[in-house]
């Protein structure tokens, strides 16, 4: 049997800032392949930066991070642009080239698999172009095609930012904090974006959220980190609205 992708393994995590503020400690998580995971919890308990050491735009202070097996923290030259190339990273402010076109921030999703020199130029294959076209019109985003991503609503921001993460072909999706921003009808239409991934083309997505409702509408699997430690770990069948409780209290109040 083929082996699965998509997986990820943070053995024993932590990450302690230059100023002594610990943002990450001794964290474990299995993620396996195909899983919708929302991480919650309070700002500054570690979300962002967890999905920031699994992509490597955090270096860890100590442990390790394996996907499908190979260890990200310690990757190095072409080894890492590889496994870089295998995770989209979809981020709160979107991200793009505010004035480039849409496609041409779509396209970016392929500067991994191109030399400096083709990328630079914007020497994409008719192939990359005609699936930068695809992936918008699954993001019903088409009729953008030329347009410049600084004309865009924040909503049409985002989704255009998913197309790009769609031309990676990637087996791990992060997305931190992605609607935070939006009103709720693009709420929807971006965490469905999202689950379309999932479900559809069998991508492993985390997303940090804020919003209870949206978790529990949307993960199979729900983490909760508190002051950078992992406090929560369930699937969705088992968690119960109350156990929210607890992962939102302050520090102090657990002492």
């Amino acid at each position: 049997m083929a082996s699965q992708t998509g997986t990820i393994q943070v053995k024993d995590v932590s990450k302690v800032y230059p100023n002594g503020t610990v943002g990450l400690d001794h964290i474990n998580l299995d993620i396996t392949s195909g899983e919708f995971v929302v991480i919650v919890g309070l700002s500054g308990a570690g979300k962002s930066t967890l999905l920031r050491a699994i992509n490597r735009l955090h270096d860890v202070t100590a442990g390790e991070i394996l996907l499908d097996g190979a260890d990200i923290t310690k990757a190095k030259g072409s080894q890492l642009r590889v496994l870089r190339r295998n995770i989209a990273m979809i981020f709160q402010n979107f991200n793009l080239v505010k004035r480039a076109s849409v496609a041409r921030n779509v396209l970016a999703g392929r500067v991994g698999y191109y030399s400096t020199f083709k990328s630079t130029f914007g020497l994409f294959s008719k192939a990359d172009k005609e699936k930068a076209a695809e992936n918008l019109n699954k993001v019903n985003m088409l009729d953008k095609y030329y347009t410049r991503a600084d004309e865009l609503s924040g909503g049409q921001q985002q989704r255009v930012a998913i197309a790009r993460a769609m031309m990676q072909s990637p087996t791990v999706v992060l997305a931190d904090e992605p609607i935070a921003s939006l009103d709720p009808k693009t709420t929807k239409m971006v965490m469905d974006d999202l689950q379309h991934l999932n479900r559809d083309l069998g991508m492993t997505v985390v997303v940090n959220l804020h919003s209870v409702p949206l978790a529990m509408a949307y993960a199979t699997r729900i983490v909760g980190l508190r002051a950078g430690k992992l406090v929560y770990d369930k699937p969705i069948a088992e968690v119960n609205e109350h156990d929210f409780d607890d992962i939102y209290a302050e520090a102090g109040d657990k002492e």
